[in-house]
């Protein structure tokens, strides 16, 4: 793998490494089937990328995305806790008016940023000589703020709550805990994140489209999964860590795997991408199956 390919998929995993704590939030600490990331990925990167085109300064822009993915995040909880939707369908709805939305922003299917000032440009050197590193790192900077303050909310009353409400809502309620106003918030909290991985991922890649959505929970999930099968850990400080390790290794395989001689020798290419990702994602998702059964043979 060229040094090239290796700081392109760790840039790219890393800003998915933040929409996996996103996914995480919903499925696993809420309990939330939550399709919604789909949506709000592309929506942090048309809500970016219309505000630079405007003159917004970038970093504002970035957070006005994030706030958006908010809101998409608030409206999938208020179909299901107020209107009684079921949480599968009521993110499939949003997900899908999302696509609308989206469009109605840019205006059209896709809005480059070439020339334009993004979070990146004020750390890049004129002749660009030191870009392939700078975005990285800078990337690897989000992901350890968030990490740290989801750790740090998580253990404070509030977090508390929620993942109290994820993990038994009926006991939650006799606790007095308002569950419905916990499911507000880290659904809010979830979708913030994948919208700010949508922003940081069009500033990354000079421009927004609507199709960078496709397939993003399924990325999410898989870097849950691939983090809990290498590094289990009960630990909130442990898990946040192995789903961003996850996401890491996640786009390496990915990477890996579309460079491959052997791929490419029996006609695999660029264009494959989404069918190498959902090959791998089976594989993923059967991981832990595997392991266990490995386990068990071991210790017989």
């Amino acid at each position: 793998m060229t040094s090239v390919l290796f700081l392109g998929a760790l840039e790219i995993g890393l800003i998915y490494a933040i929409v996996a704590l996103g996914v995480l939030i919903s499925f696993r600490i809420l309990d939330f089937p939550d399709l919604t990331a789909d949506g709000s990925f592309p929506l942090g990167g048309a809500v970016c990328a219309v505000c630079i085109v405007s003159g917004i300064n970038p970093w504002l822009a970035t957070l006005i995305a994030t706030f958006a993915g908010a809101i998409a995040g608030l409206i999938t909880a208020w179909l299901h806790v107020s209107l009684k939707i079921l949480q599968l369908l009521a993110s499939i709805l949003v997900m899908i008016a999302l696509y609308s939305v989206n469009l109605r922003i840019m205006g059209a299917p896709n809005l480059p940023l070439l020339g334009e000032t993004t979070i990146f440009d004020p750390f890049i050197n004129a002749d660009a000589s030191n870009q392939m590193y700078v975005q990285p790192a800078l990337v690897f900077g989000f992901v350890i703020v968030v990490k740290l303050l989801l750790d740090w909310f998580f253990n404070t009353e509030i977090g508390l709550a929620v993942r109290a409400t994820g993990a038994n809502l009926r006991m939650s309620k006799a606790q007095g805990i308002p569950t419905g106003r916990m499911i507000y918030l880290g659904m809010a909290l979830s979708n913030a994140l994948i919208s700010l991985g949508g922003a940081l991922f069009v500033q990354t890649q000079g421009g927004a489209d609507m199709s960078i959505g496709v397939g993003t929970i399924v990325i999410g999930l898989a870097a849950v999964i691939i983090g809990e099968t290498l590094i289990p850990a009960k630990r909130l400080f442990m898990i946040t860590l192995a789903v961003i390790i996850g996401s890491i290794l996640y786009r390496f395989f990915i990477a890996i795997a579309l460079s491959s001689e052997t791929l490419r020798d029996i006609g695999f290419g660029a264009q494959d991408l989404n069918l190498v990702t959902a090959i791998l994602v089976v594989f993923v998702l059967i991981l832990p199956q595997l392991k266990s059964r490995f386990l068990s043979k071991k210790g017989e």
